[in-house]
C-alpha cells in the first residue's frame, strides 16, 4: 500500500471519528442543561412542554398586539419571521420591510395554524437534542448518579391469588405473563413519572432491574414501584367533546395553563373531565392524539375485572378484547348498560383513555367483548390496559443504592485526572528516551484516545469507572507496542542501516510481537465481555476497544508519520534515542 494510500485511509478514519464524535460533542459541550432536562424527559413531558411554551408565546404576542399592533417582532422569534416571509412568497404578496405584529397574524388563518409554527420549534429544538443523546457516549450511575433498584415480583402470591382459575398445567405461562404485566405496569409507572431514561428489565425469573440515570428521590421512587394504577369505566359525554375540541381548535393556547389545568372551567361541564385520548408510539410509549371529556362518575371499577384475552371476532375474523367481571362486577355492567344503549364508553387508566367504545346492548353475564376494527398490536396493548386491574403482582424492593451526582462528578474530575496525569508522564518519558521519535508516539497516543471516545460513541456504550480504568491500561499497552517498534529501529541503525531499511525493517520484524500480544489480550477481552457482568464487563469492553484503536495507530499512523519525514521532508538520520550513531 502506498503512502498517499494511506493517508487518504488515516484521513477517511479520523473522519468517520468525528461524525460518530460529535453527538457527544454537541450533547456534553453545545447542548445547555435546562435543555439537556427536557430532552431526557418523557416523551409526553417534551410534548407538554413543547405545547404549553407556545401557547405561552402566542398569548404574549397577541396581548402585545392587542396593545399596539404596529411593534415590530423581536429578534428572538427568528424562525417565525423565516414563516412569515415564507407566507408572504407562497401569497405572492410584498414582504414588509419591518415585520410588525400586526404584518405577522395577518398571514395565518387561525391560532392553532399560529401556535403549530411555536410548538414545532420547541419540540425539534428538545427532539434534536435527545437524538444527540441516544447517539452519544452514556454515563454510567456511577459517573452521572442516580440509583439502581431491585424488585422481587412475589408470582407464587400472584398465583394463589387467582384460586382455581389457573390450571396447574399452565402455571408457568401465568408466572411469564404475571411477569410481563409487572414490567409493563412499571414501565408506564416510570414514564409517567417523567424519569430520565430509566433502564428496566427483567432478571432472572422473578426479578426486575431497574437503572435510574440522574437525580431521583428513593421515596417517591419506592412510592411509585409499590403504588397500583388506577383503571375505571366512564360514560363519555360526545356533545360535551364536541364542543370542547370546537373551542380547544379555536383557542389553543389559553385552554390549558402550564401544569395541565384547564384555564376556563365552564368549556365542559361540571360533572365531567377531560383526559387525553392515548395509543402506543413507535417507542411502546404512551402518545396522545386526541381528547375526550368523560363523566366524573365511575360506572364500573378496573378491580371488577378477572381476566382478559384478545382473540377473533367469530364472524369477522377481526381482533377483539374479551375479559371477564366478577360476580358483582357483572351486575353492576349489566344495569349501566342496559341504562345506556348507543353511548360511548372509556377505559381509563391513570387519567388517559386507553380505549372509546359504543355500548350496542346491554351487556349481562360479565362476559365482555370490545371490537371496532382493531390491529392486533392495538387490541394487545388494551388488553395490558386491562390486566393492570386484575393481575396484581405483589412487588417488594430487595436492593436499593443511590449515588448522589456529586459523587458521579468527583468521580468524573478523578477519571480524567488519571488519563491526563498518566498519558502525560508516558509521553514526558518518550520524549526523554526516544527524543523526536517520541513525538510519534505523543500523536499516536492522543489519536487513540480519540479513536476510543469515537467508538463509545458509534455503538452508545456507556462509559463507567471500570470502563476509564480499560482506557488507562490501553494507553500503557498503547506505549508497549511503539517501545517495540522502536526497539527494533535501533538495532537495525546500530547495524549501520540507513534511515529508511532501519525503520522498514524495524516495523516489519515488530509486527507480529505485537500482534500476538494484542491478539491474546483482545480474547481475553471478549470472554470477559461475554462472561462478565456489571464493572467487568464495562472494563472489558473498553479495553478490546483501546486493543483495536492501539494497534492501529501504533503500526499505522506512527509509520505513515516516519514515511513522512523521509520522504517529504527528506530527513536522513532518525532521533530515536541517545547513543544511536548514523
Amino acid at each position: 500500500m502506498n503512502k498517499r494510500t494511506r493517508l487518504v485511509i488515516l484521513l477517511a478514519v479520523l473522519a468517520i471519528c468525528f461524525v460518530f464524535l460529535w453527538p457527544s460533542i454537541s450533547w456534553y459541550g453545545r447542548t445547555p442543561k435546562e435543555v439537556q432536562t427536557l430532552a431526557l424527559g418523557s416523551t409526553e413531558k417534551i410534548k407538554d412542554y413543547a405545547t404549553n411554551k407556545a401557547a405561552e408565546d402566542v398569548r404574549t404576542i397577541k396581548s402585545k398586539a392587542a396593545e399596539d399592533s404596529s411593534q415590530i417582532l423581536g429578534d428572538e422569534y427568528s424562525w417565525v419571521k423565516k414563516d412569515v416571509v415564507k407566507r408572504y412568497k407562497a401569497l405572492d404578496q410584498k414582504v414588509p420591510s419591518e415585520l410588525t405584529l400586526k404584518d405577522v397574524l395577518s398571514v395565518y388563518d387561525s391560532e392553532m395554524e399560529f401556535m403549530n409554527v411555536f410548538q414545532d420549534y420547541y419540540r425539534d429544538e428538545i427532539l434534536k437534542a435527545k437524538k444527540f443523546y441516544n447517539n452519544s457516549v452514556k454515563l454510567g450511575l456511577d459517573l452521572s448518579g442516580g440509583m439502581n433498584v431491585i424488585v422481587r415480583a412475589d408470582l407464587d402470591a400472584a398465583l394463589e391469588s387467582m384460586g382455581d382459575e389457573v390450571a396447574t398445567a399452565n402455571t408457568e405461562d401465568f408466572k411469564k405473563e404475571a411477569m410481563a404485566n409487572a414490567i409493563e405496569n412499571l414501565t408506564s409507572r416510570i414514564d409517567r413519572f417523567g424519569l430520565t431514561s430509566p433502564v428496566i428489565r427483567q432478571q432472572g425469573a422473578d426479578r426486575i432491574y431497574i437503572e435510574i440515570p440522574g437525580a431521583a428521590q428513593a421515596d417517591a421512587i419506592n412510592t411509585l414501584i409499590m403504588g397500583k394504577g388506577i383503571l375505571n369505566f366512564r360514560l363519555v359525554d360526545n356533545e360535551a367533546t364536541a364542543a370542547f375540541k370546537s373551542y380547544y381548535n379555536q383557542h389553543p393556547a389559553s385552554t390549558f395553563n402550564a401544569a395541565g389545568e384547564l384555564m376556563d372551567k365552564s368549556i365542559i361541564p361540571e360533572d365531567c373531565e377531560v383526559f387525553g385520548v392515548y395509543t402506543k408510539d413507535d417507542y411502546g410509549l404512551d402518545e396522545r392524539y386526541d381528547w375526550l371529556v368523560v363523566k366524573k362518575e365511575v360506572a364500573l371499577e378496573g378491580r371488577h375485572i378477572k381476566s382478559a384475552e384478545v382473540r377473533a371476532d367469530e364472524f369477522t375474523s377481526q381482533p377483539e378484547v374479551a375479559f371477564n367481571l366478577d360476580a358483582e362486577g357483572a351486575e353492576i355492567f349489566a344495569t349501566f348498560t342496559g341504562a345506556h344503549v348507543n353511548e360511548n364508553l372509556a377505559i381509563v387508566s391513570d387519567n388517559k383513555v386507553k380505549s372509546n367504545a359504543t355500548i350496542k346492548q346491554a351487556i349481562t353475564g360479565g362476559s365482555v367483548s370490545l371490537s371496532g376494527g382493531f390491529s392486533y398490536e392495538e387490541a394487545n396493548n388494551i388488553k395490558k390496559v386491562l390486566q393492570t386491574a386484575w393481575l396484581e403482582v405483589p412487588l417488594e424492593v430487595e436492593s436499593q443504592q443511590v449515588i448522589g451526582a456529586s459523587l458521579g462528578d468527583e468521580a468524573i474530575r478523578q477519571g480524567i485526572k488519571a488519563i491526563i496525569l498518566g498519558l502525560g508522564l508516558i509521553l514526558v518519558f518518550l520524549l526523554i528516551f526516544y527524543k523526536a521519535s517520541g513525538i510519534n508516539a505523543v500523536v499516536a497516543q492522543i489519536l487513540n484516545l480519540y479513536m476510543m471516545f469515537s467508538i463509545l460513541s458509534a455503538f452508545n456504550l456507556t462509559l463507567t469507572l471500570s470502563s476509564i480504568a480499560g482506557m488507562i491500561l490501553t494507553i500503557g499497552m498503547a506505549v508497549d507496542a511503539n517501545v517495540l517498534v522502536f526497539e527494533r529501529i535501533k538495532e537495525e541503525l546500530r547495524q549501520g542501516k540507513s534511515r529508511s531499511i532501519a525503520i522498514s525493517m524495524g516495523f516489519d520484524n515488530a509486527f507480529w510481537a505485537i500482534m500476538d500480544s494484542n491478539i491474546t489480550t483482545f480474547i481475553a477481552a471478549i470472554f470477559l465481555s461475554q462472561l462478565g457482568s456489571g464493572a467487568v464487563q464495562g472494563f472489558a469492553v473498553s479495553l478490546a476497544i483501546g486493543v483495536l484503536s492501539s494497534v492501529f495507530t501504533a503500526l499505522f499512523v506512527s509509520r505513515l508519520m516516519f514515511d513522512f519525514d523521509t520522504d517529504v521532508l527528506h530527513a536522513k538520520k532518525v532521533s530515536i534515542g541517545w547513543g544511536i550513531k548514523q
